[in-house]
């Protein structure tokens, strides 16, 4: 039973990075710069639930485990280095728990990640305008988390390094923005020196297959106001399902598909606040948790213009006075 039970809620791992997935969103997917020498900063907070999973293809649940959560806490930030070249940083808290069954909660700080965002092209056509981005990001972990504990664990513990290519459009105050992401996994190290997928291997090292990602988003765009619809589909390129009654491993194939919305504010009376938020819900999926999601934060923007102009003039003023 306790082996059942470990094997049934593993799948809170993979419903819990899906959702910070869709956090993250709000800055290394959409088609926003940032100008140069500002810098944009802030705090997201994620929560997310299920009660039913998929064990492969079969949708099923688990009354011995009732109702796993997963919450996490974001610090973000973007900076611009010029107008169409940003980098972007993002290191989650996460906590884990289940509502009922023997297995206790965990919590920790999990990988930090960093993107640099570029856009080459910026075109203006007769009826819109038609911008492409180019990302590359990487990840790290940044503390020495449990791995092989899941689905307590709060992630994998692998370095991963991601290409992304992002293509947009712009009618007035409508939009639509496609993009895929490719990204490859590092190894990770599991706490046992043998394990048997589909063969036995004595070793405590895992090849994490690659991971591919389509997202699509459409809606509202204006200087004060984001509001669209997201849908997203991720694919693992390798791995194999988990067996009835056995226990997942961190190289399963995992696949989700999810709707959401998401939304940007602007303070009027607070230049540089904003407020953002949304929701998503994974609609179809393989060894992943049907999981519900919810996020909100604030971002503040912090002008460092004047602080370089105020430089340049002093050096000017120097060289003159000599």
């Amino acid at each position: 039973m306790q082996l059942l039970l470990k094997y049934k809620s593993t799948l809170l791992a993979i419903a819990m990075l899906f959702t910070i997935t869709s956090a993250m969103a709000q800055t290394d997917q959409d088609a926003i710069m940032m100008n140069k020498n500002l810098f944009c900063t802030g705090l997201m907070y994620g929560t997310s639930s299920w009660n039913k999973y998929w064990e492969g293809t079969n949708n099923r649940e688990n009354l011995n485990l009732g109702t796993i959560s997963s919450n996490s806490l974001s610090v973000m930030g973007n900076y611009g280095v010029k107008d169409n070249l940003n980098i972007l940083f993002n290191a989650p808290y996460i906590s884990n728990k289940a509502s009922a069954g023997v297995l206790h909660a965990t919590s920790g700080i999990q990988d930090v990640s960093a993107w640099v965002k570029w856009m080459p092209i910026e075109k203006d056509l007769k009826h819109g305008t038609f911008s492409m981005y180019l990302l590359a990001g990487a990840s790290t972990p940044l503390t020495d988390y449990i791995v092989d504990y899941l689905p307590m664990a709060i992630g994998n513990k692998s370095n991963t390094l991601s290409g992304r290519i992002m293509l947009d459009y712009q009618l007035n105050k409508f939009f639509a923005t496609a993009s895929e992401t490719y990204t490859i996994r590092g190894n990770t190290s599991i706490e046992r020196n043998a394990y048997f997928t589909t063969k036995m291997f004595l070793t405590n090292q895992v090849a994490l297959p690659a991971v591919n990602t389509l997202n699509f988003r459409t809606g509202y765009r204006s200087d004060w106001l984001i509001a669209e619809a997201v849908l997203t589909q991720s694919k693992t390129l390798g791995g194999f399902d988990i067996t009835k009654n056995n226990m997942p491993f961190p190289s399963n194939e995992m696949n989700a598909t999810s709707l959401g919305v998401n939304f940007k504010y602007e303070i009027p009376k607070v230049a540089g606040l904003s407020l953002v938020g949304g929701g998503n819900q994974v609609i179809e999926g393989r060894n992943v948790g049907q999981s519900t999601g919810y996020y909100g934060g604030f971002f503040y923007i912090l002008d460092f213009t004047k602080k370089n102009k105020k430089k340049s003039e002093s050096k000017t003023t120097s060289t003159q006075n000599k």
